[in-house]
């Protein structure tokens, strides 16, 4: 047989056997497939660690005007202990870096609801225990606050607590490492009282 009649046989056996031969199809598509699936992994991380700590969040805003609307006085000692209580719910995010206000709100006759008395809280965490400190609120009593329209009921009173918590990502894939601001507020009636007062800050009219 000729020598290149031959090499091209062999050439012909080896394509065949290349056609057929399936060894390695596995570890190809893997290869392919890997980073779409870290990717996605994630991904799913990090939406779902947000949705949690978002969930904490609204949690705490209610938990806040909750405390306070079931009491019929509070003083300052009163309020640090709602704000560390509170951020308790935070758990297992640190709330260091958490923001905290509680306002009293009177809608008055002509259905304009203004502060009656607002105060602010911060929590520092060391270990497992908390302590809160009380600071100035942005909101001044007597000013003027939008409330929604459902709740302007002539001549009565709202605890309206705001709650803001800096969440930083693990893995800061689809969210800045900076992190984003979550953020949530909460309305309720006084239920012992009509007014809930507060001697240190402002008296019930």
């Amino acid at each position: 047989m000729h020598p290149s009649t031959e090499y091209l046989r062999r050439l012909r056996l080896l394509g065949l056997r290349l056609r057929t031969d399936q060894r390695g199809v596995a570890a190809t598509e893997f290869v392919v497939i890997l980073p779409l699936m870290l990717l996605m992994l994630l991904a799913t991380v990090e939406i779902t660690s947000g949705i949690a700590a978002d969930r904490k969040v609204t949690l705490v805003a209610r938990t806040l005007s909750d405390l306070v609307s079931q009491a019929s006085s509070v003083t300052d000692s009163d309020m640090k202990n709602v704000f560390a209580a509170s951020y308790g719910v935070l758990t297992p995010y640190q709330a260091n870096s958490a923001r905290a206000t509680i306002t009293q709100i009177y809608v008055d006759k002509n259905k304009i609801a203004k502060v009656l008395w607002s105060k602010s809280g911060s929590v520092t965490q060391s270990g497992s225990s908390a302590s809160a400190s009380l600071a100035a609120s942005p909101h001044g009593a007597g000013d003027t606050i939008s409330i929604p329209d459902g709740l302007k009921v002539p001549d009565t009173f709202l605890i309206f607590s705001e709650f803001s918590y800096p969440y930083q990502p693990a893995v800061a894939y689809l969210l800045p490492k900076a992190g984003v601001t979550l953020s949530d507020t909460s309305y309720t009636r006084p239920r012992q009282t009509k007014c809930v007062s507060y001697p240190q800050a402002a008296a019930c009219p």
